[in-house]
């Protein structure tokens, strides 16, 4: 499992497995809001890094920056 330390954002870190395939396996937010990093996860998984990078790239929450483009910015640093 891979871990990227975030930063602007409630969650103060994000957890992931990726395959050999480039397919994302498991995503997790550690602290934060449950419901809104929980739907992130769902849609997250089984979804390749690349697809879900772009799409989650540059959405903004606050601080220029949101729990999807931080696991955008760590998959693209990590993946």
């Amino acid at each position: 499992m891979k871990v990227f330390k975030t930063s602007g954002v409630c969650a103060r870190e994000i957890r992931f497995k990726i395959n050999d395939k480039n397919i994302i396996e498991k995503v997790s937010f550690i602290g934060g809001c449950n419901g809104n990093q929980s739907a992130i996860s769902a849609l997250a998984e089984g979804q390749t890094v690349k697809e879900v990078a772009n799409k989650l790239a540059g959405i903004e929450c606050r601080n220029g920056t949101s729990c999807p483009d931080q696991l955008s910015k760590a998959l693209k640093k990590l993946a």
